[in-house]
């Protein structure tokens, strides 16, 4: 008899879902109109949990499924799982790690460049025929170069250093904050956020948000400047998004480039008709490549807890 999983979200690779459904006997509660009647008439049996890093599981959840033994959360946080209770429990909790960490920090870079290059701005420019209408060149502002701006990383984990190495290429000056300074990177570490902040043209949050919340707010975006942009693939919740609509409404900052946000899939509307903000749909590590292979990293760690094995990327066992 094929072990029964729990799929909070949806995986959007079909060869890894053909392979799930190999395996495993799979109840997709994201596809049920009455999630608590689903869970309650197939919670006895429920061996492992897929979920999503932003939705996790609860521990209201957890307790019901006397049977679980893994929750396999298909990307890298973890901040939406109770981990206290899974240890306590028993349980293993897994993540995908390194799996998103090119595409994250090259969406980082790129969100970078189109929003000082104006590149999206410009599209809808083009699109709205207003080149026709208004050929001369000053009808679109000038531009802010990428090459050589100051980078100040909030995060030297995996991702921290993939944005770095990219921006380094550039010729940018990287700096830095974290925990700790890193004794195997050789880019500048400053103890304070805002300090950095100062010190940058550009402040890319690349940290896990588990303990932080809104460390982006008024002060920093005010020491970051006039001149100065954001850019956050991190958590939407490391930044205040009220004092952030304030200081690109106000021109206080230069424009931002975000993919993640406090309330997913609800983004604050003033942003959308700023030109010198750049949107995405939290799609960071959105690609085949990554999410073929993230799939497969939930797959070896379902495979493993289920065998009664400690998976390799658990955090909690």
């Amino acid at each position: 008899m094929k072990a029964e999983i729990l799929q909070l979200n949806p995986i959007l690779i079909p060869s890894i879902n053909d392979k799930l459904n190999a395996l495993y006997t799979v109840r997709r509660l994201y596809e049920q109109s009455d999630k608590d009647a689903y869970v309650r008439q197939h919670a006895a049996a429920i061996r492992g949990a897929i979920t999503g890093g932003h939705t996790g599981i609860s521990r209201a959840l957890m307790e019901q499924l006397p049977a679980l033994q893994v929750v396999a959360v298909n990307g890298v946080g973890t901040d939406a799982v109770d981990l206290a209770y899974a240890r306590q429990r028993g349980l293993a909790v897994t993540a995908t790690f390194g799996a998103l960490t090119e595409d994250v920090a090259d969406l980082a870079i790129g969100l970078l460049i189109a929003t000082c290059r104006g590149m999206c701005a410009g599209d809808r420019f083009i699109r709205a025929g207003q080149w026709v209408k208004h050929p001369q060149p000053s009808a679109i502002p000038l531009a802010r170069r990428f090459a050589g701006m100051r980078v100040g990383i909030v995060g030297m984990g995996r991702v921290g250093r993939a944005i770095a190495t990219r921006a380094a290429a550039f010729g940018c000056p990287i700096r830095y904050t974290d925990l700790r300074a890193m004794d195997d990177v050789p880019w500048t570490f400053v103890a304070d956020l805002k300090q950095l902040a100062s010190e940058s043209d550009a402040l890319v949050l690349a940290a896990a948000a588990d303990n932080a919340e809104g460390i982006v707010d008024a002060g920093v975006l005010n020491a970051l400047g006039k001149g100065g942009f954001l850019v956050n693939i991190a958590r939407g919740r490391l930044v205040n998004e009220a004092d952030l609509v304030a200081a690109l409404s106000s021109g206080q900052i230069a424009g931002a480039g975000l993919d993640v946000f406090v309330d997913e899939p609800n983004v604050p509307p003033a942003l959308f008709a700023m030109d010198n903000v750049t949107l995405q749909a939290h799609r960071a590590s959105a690609t085949i490549e990554t999410r073929t292979a993230m799939g497969e990293m939930v797959l070896a760690s379902l495979a493993s807890a289920l065998a009664g094995q400690r998976p390799e990327m658990t955090l909690t066992t």
